[in-house]
């Protein structure tokens, strides 16, 4: 078996090699291929003997980042099932209804979430079994650590395995409703593995991984195919300026990956001045383009070589590089499209569009994902007859092929690396008994990048406050897609097809 066993492959050909280091734990935990991969037995035995985990089936995962995210990923791959990679920054109602449609056997979790998982559990859903990481958990819960090591460390091997099985569900934020499930394959994995070696890994690399897990950028962007390669991933827990500054030097990582945000929170960090970068042979940003003054900083302060990135969730997710050589040159631009990739900017009837022209970005390529789990309508509409991924931004290329993204999805924007979907959070506003129409727009800030701006107008005769209705927000979405502040308005700009125009409202929020 070789599909979906990742780690048993890699722990015959270097199971002497350092794999991971938990950074998140004290003093930090440092594994081999070999001792990974027995953990990955371990776990996958006991969820197959005592889950009754099957081909197919789910487990899901609500933790902060560690060996034990690593340890249910490959335990699933070995087993041929499903991990479901939860947003832990999401309210526990819309995590319920996640829950509920994707039919989890087993959550593990962390402490930081016990209340929420409280609250889940208190649902009629498909949980039989409970793992906390770490603490008490609550009653009836198992510790993931004590459950793995007393479970038998022989090799799991299922047979049948395919490459078009899934792996894992990475959720990716919904235009309208719930965030859908992109369901990640085991040859979307390789796929997008070999996209990023012929593009810049090599086996001896060590990288810090600061995205949270959950996301497509923590799980597959780097860590698996730096995993897969032989490399070395050192695991935070979360993003800390301070502490990632000091884990690149300590570990002489040879590249790192974030989002703009994440290195404009670096410089102002104490330890900015003093921290030895010399080992990076790049840094890719990704989210965002990065700005060319914070580019000029980090390479004339520390001698670091940026690389643009762009991907998502349900398609590589490593899709197009910008060089090193041209962060400067391209400024703005997401590069050209990876080696396997293949990527085509159409007018509005799918037919391809020349150099300078703007249209809708589509992409083929074999690191698509298998569309959306349990959604064939959100299947159909993302994959044309011929293949192509339809993207929904709009970009351009230049004549050397070099791509450019000229308006974001529909109306979403990115506060701190984070997709915000406005229409998710229009709906919750629409629950409030005094509101009449509203709209949620992105705005510049200076930390995040954007944040969101609601705009309301009341009913007739309602009143209500500023205060009143963010806290309605609270009670019913997660915390960063609460807008920072809500404008009260007489009116909101309508098209004469009844379109609230959104870019009116933007413009006035902009321009001033």
């Amino acid at each position: 078996m070789y599909v979906g066993d990742i780690l048993g492959r890699r722990a015959v050909y270097s199971p002497d090699k350092l794999a991971v280091v938990d950074a998140g734990k004290s003093p930090h935990l440092q594994f081999t291929y070999a001792q990974l991969n027995q953990r990955a037995n371990r776990l996958a035995n006991w969820l197959r003997d005592e889950v009754g985990l099957n081909k197919g089936d789910r487990i899901g995962i609500l933790a902060m980042n560690g060996v034990e995210f690593l340890d249910a990923f490959f335990a699933c791959g070995k087993l041929g099932a499903i991990l479901a990679c939860y947003n832990w920054r999401l309210h526990w109602r819309e995590l319920t209804q996640l829950i509920q449609n994707t039919g989890p056997k087993a959550l593990i979790y962390s402490d930081e979430f016990l209340s929420n998982v409280k609250e889940i559990q208190g649902q009629d859903l498909s949980i039989t079994h409970y793992l906390h990481i770490e603490g008490d958990g609550m009653e009836g819960s198992l510790h993931f650590e004590t459950t793995l090591q007393a479970a038998p460390p022989e090799a799991v091997v299922t047979e049948d395995v395919t490459e078009e099985d899934i792996a894992c569900l990475i959720f990716t934020g919904g235009t309208t409703g719930l965030p859908k499930a992109a369901q990640i394959s085991h040859r979307m994995i390789v796929w997008n593995t070999l996209n990023t070696v012929i593009h810049d890994v090599h086996h001896d690399d060590v990288t810090v991984n600061v995205f949270p897990m959950f996301h497509t950028g923590g799980l597959l962007v780097y860590t698996t195919p730096m995993l897969i390669f032989g490399g070395t991933v050192i695991l935070p827990r979360r993003f800390d300026p301070t502490e990632v500054l000091t884990l690149l030097q300590e570990y002489q990582a040879t590249f790192f990956a974030g989002v703009p945000t994440m290195y404009q929170m670096l410089t102002p960090a104490p330890n900015w001045a003093d921290a030895d970068l010399s080992h990076l042979r790049f840094c890719t940003s990704g989210g965002s383009p990065l700005p060319v003054p914070l580019v000029e900083e980090f390479t004339q302060q520390k001698g670091v070589q940026f690389k643009q990135g762009f991907g998502m969730t349900e398609f590589g997710p490593g899709i197009f590089a910008l060089p090193t050589e041209d962060a400067i040159r391209k400024a703005g631009s997401i590069g050209r499209p990876n080696f396997f990739v293949d990527a085509r900017i159409v007018d509005d009837d799918n037919r391809p569009l020349p150099p300078g022209e703007v249209g809708e970005l589509v992409l083929r390529g074999p690191s698509a994902a298998s569309g959306y789990f349990d959604n064939a309508e959100a299947t159909a509409a993302a994959i044309d007859d011929e293949g192509w991924f339809h993207t929904g931004d709009l970009a351009k290329y230049d004549d050397e092929w070099y791509f450019y993204i000229v308006d974001r999805k529909k109306d979403m924007f990115i506060s701190g690396g984070e997709n915000i979907y406005p229409a998710e959070i229009e709906q919750v506003l629409y629950r409030h008994p005094a509101v009449q129409m509203c709209a949620v727009v992105g705005v510049p800030d200076e930390r995040w990048g954007e944040v969101g701006k609601a705009c309301v107008v009341l009913k007739e005769g309602q009143h209500t406050s500023e205060a009143e209705l963010l806290e309605h927000l609270t009670n019913h979405l997660a915390k960063y897609k609460v807008p920072k502040s809500i404008d009260f308005l007489d009116a909101l700009p309508i098209s004469g097809a009844g379109k609230i125009l959104k870019r009116e409202l933007v413009s006035r929020y902009t321009s001033a």
